[in-house]
């Protein structure tokens, strides 16, 4: 199943959960980019580019557990869906494109909770789920692997500006730290940063 499947199915399962819930909810859609560094082959030399991941999505469903007068504690589950991430080297050996899913439940403590602008920052970890194209970039199929599965740890930051009846901004940006795709050749490493800014709209209730 492609990322942008998932997507379909992921966005409205978390708007069911959240209006089952009658406390201190809040969802969110943001759309964005996401950019990895460029790796080097070291039995070449040559670097392995990673397109910007334009439509990129993470939708989120966070619970208050607390509230510390400015500051309230939420538990989030931000799932993150990058489609379409092409890759660019010399050699006609890696896939031409990867897409990745990241499920990651966490911790977000907002400051100034409740107020029209409230800053906050996340972190936490869980699944992501990796797949090469099988197709490699010039031509020919992609003789690996065309999934993989791997462990994320998250790291976000944001900043919601609530307008009216419970309706607001979002500006977020996360790091999803994963492993690395199958790219069937060694770029000597094991993990990656997959950065992510975006923007949309976020509902409390």
């Amino acid at each position: 199943m492609s990322a942008k499947r998932l997507a379909v199915l992921i966005v409205p399962v978390l708007f069911l959960l959240s209006s089952a819930v009658a406390q201190v909810n809040d969802v969110s859609v943001t759309v964005g980019l996401t950019f990895v560094s460029t790796q080097t082959v070291p039995s070449t030399g040559l670097p392995i580019h990673f397109g910007n991941a334009s439509g990129s999505v993470v939708a989120s469903y966070a619970r208050q557990l607390k509230s510390f007068k400015t500051f309230g504690l939420y538990a989030e589950l931000p799932v993150g869906i990058v489609p379409r991430m092409k890759l660019n080297y010399y050699y006609d050996q890696v896939p031409k494109n990867i897409d990745a899913l990241y499920v990651t439940p966490s911790v977000r403590l907002n400051i100034f909770s409740g107020e029209s602008f409230s800053p906050w920052i996340s972190a936490g970890g869980g699944y992501g789920r990796l797949w090469q194209s099988s197709n490699l970039i010039w031509s020919g199929t992609n003789p690996g692997p065309t999934g993989s599965n791997t462990g994320v740890v998250q790291f976000g930051a944001g900043l919601d500006v609530w307008v009216r009846h419970g309706w607001g901004a979002r500006f977020e940006a996360r790091d999803f730290y994963s492993g690395t795709p199958d790219l069937n050749v060694d770029t000597g490493r094991s993990r990656q940063h997959n950065y992510y800014v975006g923007v949309g709209v976020t509902h409390r209730f």
